[in-house]
């Protein structure tokens, strides 16, 4: 596993977002290899990170409805 510095990371927030800053993620997607998740709520919380291109198969799978009920 590698460190991964965060600090100074552009993050943006969800397209899906809504305007009263509930239910909010935010995105990082400054580096080739990785993207990383957080809750907009909790900034200084956890983050997520994943290989880029399982983030791509994840957002094309939600786009596809593989995940509706």
């Amino acid at each position: 596993m590698r460190f991964i510095n965060l600090s100074t990371a552009t993050w943006r927030k969800s397209s899906y977002s809504n305007p009263d800053g509930g239910a909010c993620v935010e995105v990082c997607d400054d580096f080739a290899d990785i993207l990383a998740v957080r809750d907009s709520k909790d900034p200084q919380g956890p983050v997520l990170v994943f290989p880029a291109e399982s983030w791509t198969a994840f957002v094309s799978a939600v786009e596809d409805g593989q995940f509706r009920m």
